[in-house]
């Protein structure tokens, strides 16, 4: 074991938990249980691990310390003595367990706001912190959903399994939600990293799975479209120091032109069920980027015209931003700038709003408002590929 730091420290707790209480729920049955014995593993994992090191294997380590708990609560609760005593490593779940899991905490007993929470929380690993980023909402909020909502499953007795094909509908959008912002969280951090590869790699497994076990579903064939197309250029997203590149100045060549092949094959087999949906217009956007040869190509008024299909399917001030930005391209940064004025009582807490109005502000000759505009989404975000490209703005500009 070796020394770490506290950041390295929290990702590790952070990503091993989350697979920890899937292993757990499986054996189990119980979520109330099983999030017990996470916890407890964790705090001790943040007891020891600062001063004796990171183990070699985390993941076991975890499941010693929440086995050996478990264990201690037979003494109370003989009715867990059975599954328990199942309870050996290594754990070895079937495929679909983390997807089971999903389903389970997104039970349409729960409202919504809870369900997504709960499961970026228990099921991905998501901290409290990145998932009221991912909602614009504060951290307290976001930490009553999840107690209400793990106190709601186990007094409801909510069971742990895939519902049946005439029960997938009404929990569909809610799973999709958290595979979306899994994804999200794991492509471009709100955490103190640029990315996380396991996080991206999780939600595309997922997106997968859920094709599988609903081939028909057009929104799940346009998530995961939409997820293989963002990875089709993930080589050249980062400089080889670390470094953010914009669209606009990716070595396109570098894209992977096979994956984008395959996502968009996917997205014209969900288009011919003739059942639009936000996730394959937000795929569609992403392949008129994928699929231009340069940047000057983009067929932008596309671009905007999806977007406006976008809005009047599920209208959010985020797809306005993302629409006023499309509008730079066809309009002029007037009426981009205009759109973006109307956003300033709904967004005025996120960065990428005040970095798009640096740029718009610097293109209509205002230069020191510009500086000002990235100056307040320099202190919004804590992504460090992002404040690499706002801090260079804010020297250079």
């Amino acid at each position: 074991m070796a020394q770490t730091s506290h950041t390295e420290l929290a990702r590790v707790v952070r990503e091993h938990a989350g697979r920890l209480a899937t292993a757990l729920m499986h054996l189990t049955g119980d979520f109330a249980a099983a999030e017990d014995l996470v916890q407890d593993a964790v705090l001790a994992a943040l007891r020891h691990w600062p001063t004796e090191g990171i183990p070699d294997r985390p993941d076991a380590w975890l499941f010693t310390v929440a086995r050996r708990r478990g264990l201690d609560l037979l003494r109370r609760q003989d009715t867990y003595r059975d599954k328990l005593a199942r309870l050996q490593w290594p754990v070895q779940p079937d495929p679909d367990e983390q997807l089971r899991l999903i389903f389970t905490c997104c039970h349409p007993a729960l409202p919504r706001p809870a369900q997504i929470a709960l499961t970026l929380r228990v099921v991905c690993g998501l901290t409290t912190t990145q998932i009221a980023r991912a909602f614009l909402v504060h951290e307290s909020a976001v930490a009553r959903r999840i107690t209400r909502a793990k106190r709601k499953i186990t007094d409801a007795g909510i069971p742990y399994r895939i519902p049946n094909d005439d029960e997938l509908g009404a929990r569909l959008g809610q799973v999709l939600t958290v595979i979306y912002l899994l994804f999200n969280e794991g492509y471009l951090s709100t955490a103190e990293r640029a990315q996380s590869r396991d996080l991206v790699d999780d939600a595309e497994w997922l997106a997968s799975l859920l094709h599988k076990l609903m081939p028909t579903e057009p929104e799940v064939m346009g998530l995961l479209a939409l997820i293989v197309l963002h990875r089709a250029r993930a080589e050249a997203r980062f400089d080889t120091d670390g470094a953010l590149v914009r669209l606009q100045d990716q070595d396109r060549s570098r894209w992977d032109r096979h994956a984008i092949g395959d996502a968009s094959r996917l997205l014209i087999r969900a288009g011919l069920l003739q059942r639009p949906g936000p996730y394959q217009l937000q795929a569609a956007i992403v392949a008129c980027h994928a699929e231009a040869a340069r940047w000057q190509d983009t067929d932008w008024e596309q671009i905007v015209l999806l977007y406006d299909m976008l809005l009047h399917l599920e209208p959010s001030p985020v797809t306005r931003l993302h629409r006023a930005i499309a509008v730079r391209y066809v309009r002029g940064p007037n009426k981009a700038m205009a759109e973006l004025d109307t956003l300033a009582g709904d967004l005025d807490g996120y960065h990428l709003y005040h970095a798009t109005r640096a740029e718009l502000l610097r293109q209509l000759g205002q230069p020191d408002q510009g500086r000002a505009a990235d100056a307040r989404a320099l202190d919004l975000t804590a992504n460090p590929a992002e404040q690499a490209v706002l801090q260079h703005r804010l020297t250079w500009t």
